[in-house]
């Protein structure tokens, strides 16, 4: 048996011009992820990652604290859906300056709904598959990595498609996985157990680099 290690980008640039980077404070947290994983032997038979600019600087912060060489493996799948397609297609006010509490607040407010209505089809985000075409194409990777691989897996995603992962593992509903997503910490470890026959879930949203009171600071969720 071996473990699919499960982890959401570090902080990425929320309210800026271009989401898609780390923050400092994402690189600092990706290479303190590194450092934990190092510091308790962990070693991948494989890596993957999405396409996003996010999740391969994630993966070389991540990277430079372990001190690893490898390279990565992209998997498509594991992108996010696109947040600003789906508030765009509810037609609704704009949820105002990101940098306020209350734009900040909006935001989420119309990014729930709309992925309510994008999983039930009743709105076709721009440039966007339907739900069940995207949950699939996370899923594919967990049945991959039961038949070509034994041991650990280190996978970089994002939020949407990890949610999705766990929903399918729980057997939950899709409108489910929206809370599951929007819980999901920078940099947090989701632990899933895999054997040729099956994948089951351990541990959810867990920040196990950062637990001592010096990084209280370093936990984000955007």
């Amino acid at each position: 048996m071996g473990t699919i290690y499960l982890v959401r980008h570090a902080q990425a640039s929320f309210g800026s011009d271009d989401y898609d980077r780390l923050s400092p404070l994402g690189w600092r947290q990706g290479q303190r992820l590194g450092e934990h994983l190092r510091a308790h032997g962990l070693h991948f038979d494989a890596v993957f990652t999405g396409t996003l600019r996010r999740h391969h600087e994630t993966w070389l912060a991540i990277r430079t604290g372990w001190e690893a060489a490898r390279d990565a493996q992209v998997w498509p799948g594991l992108d996010e859906y696109d947040s600003a397609a789906l508030i765009e297609a509810l037609k609704a006010p704009p949820p105002g300056d990101l940098h306020t509490p209350e734009g900040y607040r909006a935001h989420f407010r119309l990014l729930r709904d709309a992925l309510r209505q994008w999983m039930a089809g009743v709105i076709s985000p721009r440039g966007m598959p339907d739900y069940e075409a995207f949950r699939s194409a996370a899923v594919s990777l967990l049945e991959h990595i039961r038949h070509a691989h034994t041991g650990d897996v280190l996978v970089i995603s994002s939020g949407g498609p990890i949610a999705s992962l766990v929903g399918h593992l729980l057997g939950t509903s899709p409108e489910a996985s929206i809370e599951l997503n929007l819980r999901l910490r920078n940099t947090a470890v989701s632990e899933v157990a895999h054997t040729p026959r099956r994948c089951a879930l351990v541990s959810f949203n867990t920040l196990p680099h950062l637990t001592a009171p010096e990084y209280r600071d370093w936990i984000t969720h955007a």
